[in-house]
Order: structure tokens, then C-alpha cells, then sequence
């Protein structure tokens, strides 16, 4: 079967329940969370031939998920790490979608080497939430990585966006609402203006814990504020906007 010949020792598929769709996950070097289920649907894709990059893409599991909701757009799919964009690149041959959805092992910070001025019309990225020097480190290389800015900078990520995106095109991304202030910050200094957000609250009486963020290259000064996102009810069971989200109970 070709699920078994795209699947390596330790790794499991997992099923996205949104139109078939798949993913190849080693837990025990990464799996994806809420935080890019959450972002694949914030970053709406408007048009069927739109090109859209997704930074430091893990697993795939942004450009396939967002693939698997939209059915249309055309994603490169960039991670500095090959052992992720091997694991991305099976995930997306898994799912017939290899005309879609390219994946590279590309280093962000070089991105004039690889991409040209103003070819993308959105640009995602679930980046690190930590600096460096921050918090406690997974030993494991890939999960610190992902956790951590040891390979890039929340700076690197907006500047590369600014000389990627087309002019009024987007740059989509979740971070950590200790961080807003930083991205604002930097998406002004790289001309990409803050336009929408939105916080994420655990429950009703918590303290938000992610906030998903859209900026507009070249955009007027307006930012929208939506409603905030809560994940769980006080008995400890999803709320009807992730249950809408996930598109059924139970994924």
C-alpha cells in the first residue's frame, strides 16, 4: 500500500478529517498543535491561483490543512530542517497533492537567494515563541527549534515577508500575546501594517495564551480587533467556534 511505503520507523498517519486529507507525525520529534489548526483557518485563501508561502512549515500541516479547507492556491513550503521537509514532502505525495504544494529545505534568512521581490500573495508562519535565551529547552533538535529562535529571529521572519509579499498582500501568523508588541513593532519598521487580530483564551475566565495576527504590506493604519477565540468550556469540552473550526466533533 503506499501509506506503508511513505511511512517510516516511529511515525504514524494521522487523519486531518477535512475532505480525506493525511498527515505523516513522528512524535517523538514533532507534532503539530491547536496553534496551526487555529492559523490555517484565520489565514483565508482568496483566490485560486494565489501564491502563498508558509515559513518554517514543520510537518506540512499548514499548507496541507489549509489545501484540505480551501481546495485552491498554489503553497511552497519552506523548513531549514531536512529530517521535517522529508517528513512534509511524504505527507503531501500521501495526499496526491504534489502539483500544489512544493516543499524546500530553504533557510528563511536567504530568502533573495531563493525567491523573487513581491511573489507571494500570503505568507503564514507559526514561528518560534521563545528567544533564545528564554525558558526551557527541549533537547530534542527539531522540537527546539520549533520552540525556540536559534534558527531565526521573529525579525528575520517579518523582514523576509516584507520583500516577499506582493504589495497589499498579507502576512498571517500566531504568536504569543507576551510577543504583540514585538510583532507590531517590527511589521511597521518592514512596512506591513497590523490589520486584524485576534486573541485565544483557554477558557472564558483565563488569560489569553495565543493571538493570531494579519498584516497588509503597504496597508492603511486600521487595525480590527475580532472577537476573542475561546478553545475550551468550563467542563473542559471544546466550544462550538473550535468545534466549527475543526469542521466536526471528535477530530
Amino acid at each position: 500500500m503506499k501509506d506503508l511505503t511513505l511511512v517510516r520507523s516511529n511515525e504514524r498517519i494521522d487523519d486531518l478529517e477535512r475532505n480525506g486529507y493525511k498527515i505523516i507525525q513522528n512524535p517523538e520529534v514533532f507534532c503539530f498543535g491547536i496553534d496551526a489548526v487555529l492559523l490555517a483557518h484565520f489565514a483565508k485563501v482568496k483566490g485560486m491561483q494565489a501564491q502563498i508561502l508558509d515559513i518554517g512549515t514543520g510537518t506540512g500541516i499548514i499548507p496541507i490543512l489549509m489545501h484540505a479547507i480551501y481546495q485552491k492556491g498554489h503553497y511552497t513550503a519552506i523548513d531549514i530542517q531536512e529530517e521535517m521537509t522529508d517528513l512534509a514532502s511524504r505527507s503531501v505525495k500521501l495526499n496526491n497533492i504534489e502539483e500544489d504544494i512544493k516543499v524546500l529545505c530553504h533557510d528563511i534568512k536567504d530568502y533573495m537567494n531563493f525567491f523573487k521581490p513581491n511573489q507571494f500573495d500570503l505568507i503564514t508562519c507559526n514561528p518560534p515563541y521563545m528567544k533564545d535565551t528564554c525558558g526551557l529547552k527541549n533537547q530534542h533538535p527539531s522540537k527546539m527549534i520549533a520552540r525556540h529562535e536559534i534558527a531565526c529571529t521573529l525579525e528575520d521572519i517579518i523582514k523576509a515577508s516584507s520583500y516577499l509579499l506582493k504589495e497589499r498582500s498579507r502576512l498571517c501568523m500566531i504568536h504569543r500575546p507576551h510577543r504583540l508588541v514585538d510583532i507590531f513593532n517590527l511589521m511597521r519598521k518592514y512596512a506591513i501594517e497590523p490589520k486584524r487580530m485576534q486573541m485565544v483564551y483557554p477558557k472564558l475566565h483565563k488569560e489569553p495564551t495565543m493571538v493570531l495576527v494579519e498584516g497588509v504590506k503597504k496597508g492603511n493604519a486600521e487595525l480590527r480587533v475580532e472577537k476573542p477565540l475561546i478553545i475550551y468550556n468550563e467542563d473542559g469540552s471544546y466550544t462550538e467556534d473550535i468545534y466549527l473550526i475543526y469542521g466536526k466533533r471528535g477530530l
